[in-house]
């Protein structure tokens, strides 16, 4: 018999359908769920009248104060003692805005400790993440319980 000829060369390519497939529905899971990544801990936020919406931009950083007094940075756990060099390192040189969410249970002492060591390590843009008070019915009386509002921010700049 003869030598194969050319037309029975096996030629090997790779479909890339599939993985792009994979890959634009993993970039839309990724823009869905990154808003939310900011209120993945749960604080119960002070409620307030006058606020402005939390900004959306990556150009900010979270400082979260839990009711039991833990610190986290972006979502990442820290002791006070660490907390200056983190925000020299993330936030002051990387000329970003912290923003403050304090649990409503947290005693203004531990808010004022956090706050100075803010100050001291040179972070003056500060903004304090609240809820705002949704338009409620007439005479006073209060809202459902199923009633919620966006995170709010109250900036200022600290002395």
């Amino acid at each position: 018999m003869a030598a194969s000829s050319a037309d029975d060369d096996f030629v090997a390519d790779i479909n890339v359908t599939p993985f792009v497939d994979v890959m634009l529905v993993l970039l839309i899971i990724f823009m869905v769920t990154a808003p939310m990544m900011t209120e993945g801990l749960d604080v119960a936020l002070p409620k307030v009248e006058t606020s402005e919406v939390l900004p959306t931009e990556s150009d900010h950083s979270i400082l979260t104060i839990k009711s039991n007094g833990a610190l986290f940075l972006d979502e990442n756990e820290t002791g006070l003692a660490d907390l200056p060099d983190l925000l020299v390192v993330r936030v002051k040189n990387a000329g970003r805005q912290l923003f403050v969410r304090a649990d409503k249970d947290v005693p203004y002492g531990t808010v004022m400790h956090v706050m100075d060591r803010v100050r001291g390590a040179g972070v003056s843009d500060v903004g304090l993440v609240t809820t705002s008070v949704p338009d409620g019915p007439a005479d006073g009386q209060t809202g459902g319980a199923d009633a919620t509002a966006a995170p709010a921010a109250n900036k200022g700049k600290l002395p």
